[in-house]
């Protein structure tokens, strides 16, 4: 409707005033709810073309549009706004026209759909996945989901970080005190496991930094000089120079982590289409780095470390392999982008990593532009804030994390807790109960997280995601199985919808009011696309469903004894229920269709 209406405003100034007035002069928004109208012009901008006062030429701008364009039903001026009135007739029109989730989609389909990879994900194999993974994970699959949705060819890739000193963390504590320890002995997932060999080497390691510090030597040169911590280095280099009882301890352990990681990934409803292993693109990364330097442009230092001068971009100094030869994590991101671009030629590739990388992501760009790949352009780093507990901030060394199974865990069974409670699933099964369970639980902590804007720190509250009112995934799961049950109902009265009863009605201001929400669907799926936020379509979700449920409460639809009233209702019901699932779906929530 803004763009049909946009085009009639400049219309209007054509007309009226003799001017093509240009796109960013006519600012059209929604009317504000103090006020009457659905859609508001702010005038202010096109006095130069009226050469009057902003009421005077509101209100010819109004005439102009209640003549020329039937959708225009009423009008009033406030000051130097205009607000317009959309007739219920057109809203009605425009609703049969409409009137399925899938014909909204079809709006915000691209013209020229676009080739784009999406990494999330990018763990770590020395330490199970925790509750900023769970964010990571939940916004690049939804931004995979809502860019598909859109119409373009999107890719879901992660990169796993196998090597480099932590890993061999892992690795040395297991060796000096695992006493040949497995998932299977101990009854523990395979990256819970590895990650309680990290946590025991940190501790180890840190009593005897204190021990040297107590002697008198400085803290940094106390950290590399641990005997763990130096053990920790020779066992990297040996991996390296591909030493075979190192290498196949590393494959052991690593196998036991990917194996944990599946689980995890399975019970959160995502996965991927390519996994990139750090143990291979570091490789090619090395050879990109050397390669650079043989065109002199990088350069190396006299202990033989080779660099980058970064500092034309208003940058530093970045070092890309040591002295010993060992690369770093900006080694093999170079290896992992060209990779990438060689195998999908990319227009664009979307990093889902936190904000503590921003700087790391823009160094990436301006290396491989000055390495001259010119493709460099599609690359984005999608940088979301952190995600704490109201206990405060995680610290995975320490052991001091939410860990994601545990969580995914609690939810579901706080699910269970708050159902049982409110006591609807009586002539459940236990099986349709623990499957209802599992999809609030989820429900919960996917929507809790993704309806905050992914820029923004967030605080978890597991408690107050699991609600069954408010704004939370429950309570618009609840409003998807409320329509579920309307149609059920529907279904043994043979009642049946039929559009065609629809022609020549004048619905109510309710069901305006639903039909316009309807008509938002697509720019909140197009914001969401072009912003790279979830957040959009999960906060439209819970817009729709709270007037959904305050219209349910206040008109019968069943009930209803005019059919073509009936006919509408129940129309407008059914699309609430497409769009809730659509946009549901796109934030990797599942719907019960029973509750």
């Amino acid at each position: 409707m803004e763009v049909i209406l946009r085009d009639k405003i400049r219309e209007a100034v054509k007309v009226l005033y003799n001017s093509d007035v240009s796109d960013e002069l006519i600012q059209v928004q929604e009317t504000k709810k103090d006020f009457r109208g659905d859609f508001t012009l702010v005038v202010f901008p096109l006095l130069r073309f009226s050469k009057n006062t902003p009421e005077k030429t509101g209100e010819s701008i109004g005439e102009y549009l209640i003549k020329n364009f039937e959708a225009i039903s009423k009008f009033n001026v406030i000051k130097g706004f205009l607000n317009l009135e959309v007739s219920g007739s057109w809203w009605l029109d425009y609703f049969i026209n409409t009137a399925s989730a899938d014909d909204l989609i079809d709006k915000c389909r691209v013209p020229v759909p676009g080739t784009i990879l999406v990494e999330y994900s990018s763990p770590n194999t020395n330490k199970p996945l925790h509750l900023g993974h769970i964010r990571n994970n939940l916004l690049g699959f939804s931004i995979y989901r809502i860019l598909a949705s859109c119409g373009h060819n999107v890719i879901k890739t992660n990169i796993v970080n196998d090597r480099g000193i932590h890993i061999c963390k892992s690795m040395l504590a297991w060796q000096k005190f695992g006493n040949g320890e497995t998932p299977e002995t101990s009854r523990m997932k395979g990256d819970h496991l590895v990650g309680k060999y990290y946590v025991l080497f940190e501790k180890e390691c840190k009593v005897q930094i204190e021990s040297l510090l107590n002697s008198g030597m400085e803290e940094n040169d106390a950290r590399n000089s641990a005997p763990m911590m130096k053990e920790a280095r020779e066992m990297l280099l040996k991996w390296e120079a591909g030493d075979r009882e190192v290498v196949d301890l590393w494959k052991k352990m690593n196998s036991w982590v990917y194996a944990g990681f599946d689980e995890t990934y399975n019970k959160l409803g995502v996965d991927f289409d390519k996994i990139y292993y750090e143990s291979e693109t570091y490789k090619h990364g090395k050879k990109i780095v050397q390669d650079a330097l043989n065109k002199n442009i990088l350069y190396q230092k006299e202990d033989t470390s080779i660099w980058a001068d970064m500092t034309d971009e208003g940058l530093d100094q970045k070092l890309l392999l040591r002295s010993d030869g060992t690369a770093v994590y900006m080694t093999q991101d170079l290896g992992t982008a060209v990779d990438r671009y060689n195998e999908y030629r990319f227009d664009r590739n979307i990093y889902v990593v936190g904000n503590e990388q921003n700087y790391h992501f823009h160094v990436l760009k301006a290396l491989l532009k000055k390495m001259g790949y010119q493709w460099s352009d599609g690359l984005f780093h999608f940088s979301y804030g952190m995600v704490e507990l109201p206990e405060g901030k995680m610290k995975s060394r320490e052991g001091i994390v939410v860990d994601a199974d545990d969580l995914i865990s609690e939810m579901i069974e706080t699910a269970r807790e708050v159902s049982l409670e409110l006591g609807k699933l009586a002539d459940f099964t236990p099986e349709e109960k623990n499957e209802i369970f599992r999809k609030i639980g989820l429900g919960a902590l996917k929507y809790f997280i993704l309806k905050v804007d992914p820029k923004k720190n967030m605080t978890f509250n597991p408690t107050e995601s699991i609600d069954f009112n408010g704004n939370t995934g429950p309570f618009i799961q609840y409003t998807y199985a409320r329509i579920k049950s309307v149609f059920r109902k529907a279904e043994q009265s043979e009642i049946n919808e039929n559009l065609s009863l629809l022609q020549g009605m004048h619905p109510g201001e309710k069901e305006i009011g639903l039909i316009r929400i309807f008509s938002k669907f697509p720019e909140a799926m197009t914001a969401a696309a072009e912003g790279y936020s979830p957040a959009l379509v999960a906060n439209y979700c819970y817009e729709l469903a709270r007037e959904y449920n305050q219209f349910y409460h206040d008109f019968s639809i069943l009930g209803e004894t005019e059919e073509r009233v009936r006919n509408l209702r129940l129309a407008i019901s059914r699309v609430t229920g497409e769009i809730l699932f659509k946009g549901m779906w796109m934030l990797g929530i599942e719907m019960p269709e029973r509750m």
